[in-house]
């Protein structure tokens, strides 16, 4: 259970420090490198997704994204190779926490991105939760 564990901490991550620069990018690999770990879990995929999920991963995408932009300029900004990377893990960081402050795990979040990213419907809600979760802004 602890390498299943760190697996899907691992392609979190990965996806994460993507988000900083591309969230399709993120979404791309999320959806290559969830193929791999996901051993026994053939229905998982096709199950749908409550609105109540929907709603907390709506909070969490919103969570993510706002430290996404805040190291996506800090990261820029920044001429030396070595402190972007230490950045980039402080930012990888963040969003992991972030995503578990939330009401969903990590694993639940990269589900939702992943299936989002596959099916047009579903992305659809993902878009309509998230304007509603931030109807001041825009």
């Amino acid at each position: 259970m602890l390498t299943r564990r760190t697996s899907v901490a691992s392609l979190t991550a990965a996806a994460f420090s993507l988000m900083v620069y591309s969230p399709a990018a993120a979404l791309e690999l999320a959806q290559a490198q969830q193929a791999e770990p996901a051993q026994g879990q053939t229905g998982a995929a096709s199950a749908p997704i409550s609105d109540q999920k929907l709603e907390a991963f709506a909070v969490a995408y919103l969570q993510v994204d706002k430290v996404r932009q805040e190291y996506s300029s800090r990261i820029g900004s920044e001429s030396d190779a070595s402190t972007k990377e230490k950045l980039q893990t402080e930012a990888n960081q963040e969003m992991v926490k972030a995503v578990e402050a939330s009401p969903i795990s990590v694993e639940e979040y990269t589900s939702i991105l992943t299936a989002a990213q596959n099916d047009p419907a579903l992305a659809k809600k993902v878009q309509e939760k998230l304007q509603s979760s931030q109807p001041a802004q825009q």
